[in-house]
């Protein structure tokens, strides 16, 4: 540390001596005309005598991050957001400006003038003609530029992160590059994207804790969305009939490898179509999208392989059960499926409906054995107070979870459209509220209003975005792929 600090007033001495000497250290612009990826594809098949005699002339501009002084010249790495290039500083070339090289350090911004060349060992190269300082570095850069491994360094400070490890940028080139495939994908599908409120009075729209804010000018409590499901649609009972949204949903739970307060999914509705049709639809969009962005069908992903090739494995989630040893009589009867639970060291308390005791049990013994993409389909009534019920089997709703190595990357279902079965169903859920449930459903009475105008059959879904990016750039945690993640504060 006290390295460090003795870096720092080197460099904040140096800031002192350029202010002094009339030069401004952090300069309005500059205007590179190339980039280095740029340069080396357009000038790859160029020899050494070729660009001698061509005297291409090129300007760019990025960070220092290596610098190697030899006498009366000197050797610098200089890198953009497309790669690296290496520059010649020779202060025959430069005159006056090669002054400026003794206050230069690793971390500054430069800009460059100069022309093209090929060094003895064939690296091109820019002979600089004219040397700018744009922005100097106070601190100096990690030790090691190609291994920040502490990840709470990595994370807290993500500028450093991006700095130091190209493939975390590459990481959010491929998150920017999913959604915009998503995006397009919908928009082929001919649906509309829409934004709703991220401020709500009623929270809704999934079963989560939510942050709660307050509307001084309206003395409102307000809660942070924890789903748009509900405003979604609200469109639907207006007259459109397939919506979209990229959104960030802000839950008040745990934080894991596999969660993180604030969330981006991809919520979308479409009138007329059942969960069904939206198997095959998610199908298809999760293969557009693998094919853009990886290439292939095939992802690999921690120690597995993922085949996204459709069709994926519909698994009923008590078929599922069954399977893994859970007896018919855990599974028809309340108190059977606490008392098998808790047998398996599974805690569930006391008054637990059947429908969560069987989901707790799921996510134990189930959810981690989802390696292949499954969709876990019709899901206990309990679990899902939105969703429609099986016309054969009203003890379970129309709905669907889609798995992919252990982790739910989606989830949908038929969309409950009578407002008499909603309304009683919310009613349900407040009584679970009152008995110590805080994830569930509040009433909401303008939703039901809504539907007692009329909402046309349809089916909905949520993709998480995050865990999708997480297993198509095969990084075992959510923090990898969120620029920014929620952390404790650094003291």
């Amino acid at each position: 540390m006290e390295e460090i600090n003795e870096q720092v007033e080197q460099r904040l001495k140096k800031l002192k001596e350029l202010k002094e000497q009339g030069i401004d250290p952090y300069q309005q612009s500059f205007n590179p005309l190339n980039r280095a990826l740029n340069l080396h594809n357009a000038y790859a098949s160029y020899d050494k005598d070729s660009l001698e005699s061509e005297l291409i002339e090129v300007s760019v501009a990025g960070r220092v991050i290596a610098l190697r002084e030899f006498g009366k010249a000197a050797f610098a790495h200089l890198q953009d957001s497309t790669g690296k290039i290496q520059i010649y500083l020779k202060k025959d070339a430069l005159g006056d400006s090669y002054s400026l090289l003794k206050k230069l350090d690793v971390g500054d911004y430069i800009g460059i003038a100069g022309r093209l060349f090929r060094t003895k060992t064939n690296e091109l190269t820019v002979e600089a003609k004219q040397l700018t300082l744009l922005t100097k570095s106070i601190h100096p850069m990690p030790e090691k530029w190609h291994g920040l491994k502490d990840v709470e360094i990595r994370y807290r400070q993500r500028y450093l992160d991006l700095i130091v490890n190209p493939e975390v940028k590459d990481i959010f080139a491929r998150r920017s590059a999913i959604i915009k495939t998503i995006r397009d994908f919908m928009e082929q599908e001919g649906f509309i994207e829409v934004e709703t409120p991220m401020m709500h009075p009623i929270p809704g729209g999934a079963a989560a804790r939510p942050f709660k804010t307050h509307h001084n000018a309206l003395d409102l409590d307000l809660y942070l969305r924890i789903a748009p499901e509900l405003y979604l649609k609200r469109l639907l009972v207006g007259g459109y009939e397939k919506v979209f949204e990229i959104n960030k949903n802000f839950r008040n739970e745990g934080i894991s490898t596999r969660h993180n307060p604030e969330f981006t999914m991809m919520e979308f509705y479409i009138a007329y179509k059942d969960y069904n049709y939206l198997m095959s639809f998610t199908e298809d969009l999760l293969s557009a999208v693998a094919m853009k962005v990886v290439g292939s069908l095939k992802v690999p992903f921690e120690e597995d392989v993922i085949d996204l090739t459709p069709p994926y494995r519909r698994l009923p989630m008590l078929q599922a059960l069954s399977e893994k040893g859970v007896p018919e009589e855990a599974i028809r009867d309340e108190q059977e499926a606490i008392r098998w639970a808790r047998s398996k060291g599974i805690e569930v308390p006391s008054n637990s409906p059947i429908g969560k005791t069987l989901d707790d049990i799921f996510k134990e013994l189930v959810e981690p054995t989802l390696i292949q993409p499954t969709f876990v389909i019709d899901h206990p009534v309990e679990l899902s107070p939105l969703a429609k019920k099986r016309s054969d089997n009203p003890k379970l709703v129309e709905r669907f979870e889609l798995f992919i190595s252990g982790r739910e990357i989606a989830n949908a279902f038929s969309e409950l459209n009578d407002p008499l079965e909603q309304r009683e169903r919310f009613q349900r859920q407040v009584e679970a509220r009152a008995k110590g449930d805080d994830e569930a459903h509040e009433m909401d009475e303008d939703f039901v209003r809504a539907l007692e105008y009329g909402m046309p059959p349809a089916a909905g879904e949520g993709i998480g975005i995050d865990r999708l990016v997480m297993l198509l750039t095969n990084s075992r945690s959510i923090r990898d792929v969120i620029l920014f993640p929620l952390l404790r504060p650094d003291k």
